[in-house]
C-alpha cells in the first residue's frame, strides 16, 4: 500500500475508534461515556470479586429473604450496573409503554409525569421519590410539577450521580437526594405531601415494610402511587418455562422474589392505605414496553465488543464484561416475560393515607 493510502486507512481507523469509544453509547446527552464505565463505589480491582459475591446470594436463597441481607445485596447490584444502565439505557432506570410517534425518551418522560399527576401535588409541595436511582424521574417530575422532590436510594454512588445530574440540569434547588434504606427512612412522620415509586419497591424483601414506611412519612390525606413489578394472571407456577423466565428476571435484577399482582392491594390495605385505583399499565391498548429491549439487540453486541476491548486494555474494570453479559441475558428474560404476558413492570396502584388513622381491632 502506498503511503497516502496507508495514511488514509490509518486516519479512517482512528476516526472510527474515536466515534466507537468516545461518542457512541451515551444514552442521554453524554450522561455516561463508555470510557467512564466503573463499578460504582467499588474500586476497579474489586469489581470482579463483587460480581462473584452478587451471584453467591443466589446460591444461598434464604439469605436474600431477610431485611438484614437485602440492602447489601441490592447495593452491590447497583454498584455493578449503574454505569452500564446509564450508558446503555439512560438516566431513568425503568420501562414505559411505547407510544406511536414518540421517542423512547419522550415515552419515558410521559410515564413519569403521569405518576406525579396522579398524586395531585402542587408547586412547592414536598414529594418523596422512593428508590430514586440516579434521578431521571425526579428531574422530569420536578420540571413538570415544580414540586420539591426528595429522593432516597441505598447506593452512595447513585446519590453522587444524581446530585451531579441535578446540578447540571439546574434543578438542585428542587431536587434533593438522600442515601438511605427505604425500609428505614430517615424522615419524620407526616412529612411529605405525596410520594411515588417507579419500579423500585420490587427490591424490598417484604412489600409491607416499605409501604409501612411510606405510610408513616406521608401527611394524612396524601397520595402515593407505585409502579410494581409483578407476575400476572397468565403466570402458571407449574409451567417450567414460566418459572425459568421469572427466576431469570429475579436473578438478573436483584429481586428477593417477584410478587403476584393480587398481593399488592392486600399489602397496601394491611398497612392502612386506602386503594384509590389499580391498573396494569402494560395491558392493551398500551403498546409493548419491551419493544426497546428487542430493538437493542444489535446495540448490545456493539456495546459488548466495546466493553470487552475496554476491559482488555485496562480502561474498564475486570468483571464489567460479566456484568454486561448478565444484563443482556436478563433483557431476554424480560422480553419473554412481556411477550408471554406473564410479567408486568408497571402494575400501577394509587393509594391514599386516610385523614384519620384506622382504628386497631
Amino acid at each position: 500500500m502506498d503511503p497516502f493510502g496507508l495514511f488514509c486507512t490509518g486516519a479512517l481507523l482512528a476516526c472510527g475508534l474515536y466515534w466507537f469509544v468516545c461518542l457512541l453509547g451515551p444514552a442521554e446527552q453524554k450522561g455516561k461515556r463508555a470510557v467512564d464505565l466503573s463499578g460504582g463505589s467499588i474500586s476497579a480491582e474489586k469489581v470482579q470479586d463483587n460480581y462473584k459475591q452478587y451471584w453467591s446470594f443466589f446460591r444461598q436463597p434464604k439469605e436474600i429473604e431477610t431485611a438484614e441481607k437485602v440492602p447489601d445485596f441490592v447495593d452491590t447490584f447497583y454498584n455493578l450496573v449503574t454505569d452500564i444502565y446509564e450508558w446503555g439505557w439512560g438516566q431513568s432506570f425503568h420501562f414505559s409503554p411505547s407510544i406511536r410517534g414518540k421517542s423512547h425518551r419522550d415515552a419515558t418522560r410521559l410515564h413519569e409525569e403521569m405518576a406525579v399527576d396522579m398524586i395531585e401535588v402542587k408547586p412547592g409541595d414536598r414529594v418523596l421519590d422512593v428508590g430514586c436511582g440516579v434521578g431521571g424521574p425526579m428531574r422530569a417530575i420536578a420540571t413538570h410539577s415544580r414540586a420539591n422532590v426528595v429522593g432516597i436510594t441505598i447506593n452512595e454512588y447513585q446519590v453522587n450521580r444524581a446530585r451531579l445530574h441535578n446540578k447540571k440540569a439546574g434543578l438542585d434547588s428542587l431536587c434533593e437526594v438522600v442515601c438511605g434504606n427505604f425500609l428505614e427512612m430517615p424522615f419524620k412522620d407526616n412529612t411529605f405531601d405525596g410520594a411515588y415509586s417507579i419500579e423500585a419497591t420490587c427490591h424490598a424483601p417484604k412489600l409491607e415494610e416499605v409501604y409501612a414506611e411510606v405510610f408513616r412519612v406521608l401527611k394524612p390525606g396524601s397520595l402515593y402511587v407505585s409502579y410494581e413489578w409483578v407476575t400476572t394472571d397468565k403466570y402458571r407456577g407449574d409451567n417450567p418455562e414460566h418459572v425459568e423466565v421469572i427466576q431469570g428476571i429475579e436473578i438478573g435484577d436483584a429481586l428477593p422474589g417477584l410478587r403476584n399482582y393480587k398481593d399488592i392491594a392486600e399489602v397496601a390495605k394491611k398497612v392502612g392505605f386506602q386503594v384509590v385505583k389499580e391498573k396494569d399499565l402494560a395491558k392493551p391498548p398500551a403498546l409493548p414496553w419491551w419493544t426497546r429491549l428487542k430493538m437493542g439487540r444489535i446495540a448490545y453486541w456493539r456495546n459488548h465488543i466495546l466493553v470487552t476491548v475496554l476491559a482488555a486494555i485496562g480502561i474498564a474494570p475486570k468483571g464489567t464484561v460479566d456484568v454486561h453479559e448478565m444484563l443482556f441475558k436478563t433483557a431476554d428474560y424480560l422480553t419473554r416475560g412481556g411477550d408471554s404476558g406473564i410479567f408486568s413492570p408497571m402494575h400501577m396502584i394509587l393509594l391514599r393515607k386516610p385523614q384519620v388513622p384506622p382504628t386497631q381491632s
